[in-house]
């Protein structure tokens, strides 16, 4: 061995660090930046590996291997700290009595980040949530889930903005995954026309606006696209369009609806279906201090006719009004 080489192997075991029994040497620092190194370069592996898989293989199959790249990255990191450590050469049993102090640090300032991780976990496994999955918050927010970390969930929404959503609030919070199992779900359309429209024909016209969007499933047993009445508003009739749309345009929910909006409104008009504007009538109950006709007579400076007598009205003989009548 040359002298170079005697000075290089003493220079790498001379402590830069002493504590105790454990002692810091420039080889050990080498040792484990390279451990470091090598686990990013897996890390990288592992990551472009699994953007590939993702790319070639189908919806159904994407999940899985979501799941199987996840797993695979937190085994690594586990390995490298363990490589760290031992090529460090840290004593464990010499951490023990930081055990106590770290258990105190969890308990208070990082409850929520392993709270965090541990619900990512299950998430991963749990199949409740996935990747490629619609989900829809409690608070109205929704997006497409894109990624599952270790602190929070990724959800993209139609307008492409990332929300980063702790996977303790998705787990813990209601919430509403519109493509669970990859099936498509039934959607309300809800619309309005005039009273006195011909219910056969507003059938007619939202059947046809529904045939006229291109993701409309056709039917297919009970999934079948229906016309509802629903109920009798202040001025008008409320519909409701009852589709099955396709598994891509429920996630776009915005955009369905607005497809779905524009094809009513030319099938109605088509039909000649008015869909009509809110109507409001209003009775002037005292005029210079008459009302109805009187007062009608005294604005226009008229005279005002003598009171008519009023007759009484017969009795109602309805059901309802002769059992109140019995009671007396």
């Amino acid at each position: 061995m040359t002298a170079f080489a005697l000075d290089l192997d003493k220079a790498l075991d001379q402590p830069l660090l002493k504590i105790g029994a454990f002692s810091l040497t420039p080889e050990k620092l080498v040792a484990a930046a390279t451990v470091i190194a090598v686990s990013i370069a897996f890390i990288w592996f592992i990551r472009q590996l699994t953007k590939r898989s993702l790319a070639r293989s189908g919806e159904g199959r994407a999940a899985t291997i979501y799941v199987a790249g996840q797993v695979a990255r937190y085994l690594v990191v586990i390995g490298a700290l363990a490589g760290v450590i031992s090529a460090l050469g840290v004593d464990l049993s010499a951490l023990s009595l930081f055990a106590g102090a770290l258990g105190v640090g969890i308990g208070l300032g990082l409850q929520d980040v392993v709270k965090n991780f541990v619900y990512g976990l299950i998430l991963l496994f749990d199949g409740s949530i996935e990747v490629g999955d619609f989900v829809e918050l409690e608070d109205g927010a929704a997006g497409l889930v894109v990624a599952i970390g270790p602190r929070a969930t990724t959800l993209r929404t139609n307008d492409y903005v990332e929300m980063l959503v702790p996977n303790a609030l998705l787990l813990g919070g209601k919430l509403t995954n519109w493509t669970r199992d990859r099936v498509s779900r039934r959607i309300h359309v809800p619309f309005t026309v005039a009273y006195g429209s011909d219910k056969e024909k507003v059938r007619t016209a939202a059947l046809e606006a529904a045939r006229a969007v291109l993701f409309t499933q056709p039917d297919d047993g009970d999934r079948r696209t229906q016309v509802w009445l629903t109920s009798f508003g202040e001025s008008a009739l409320n519909f409701e369009l009852v589709v099955w749309p396709s598994l891509d345009a429920v996630k776009r929910p915005g955009s369905m609806m607005a497809a779905y909006c524009w094809a009513l409104d030319d099938a109605l008009r088509r039909h000649g279906i008015e869909i009509p504007y809110p109507q409001q009538d209003i009775r002037l109950r005292s005029w210079f201090g008459h009302e109805g006709a009187d007062g009608v007579a005294a604005a226009a400076g008229r005279a005002i006719d003598a009171p008519v007598e009023i007759i009484a009205p017969p009795r109602s003989t309805n059901d309802a009004a002769a059992d109140v009548q019995r009671s007396d």
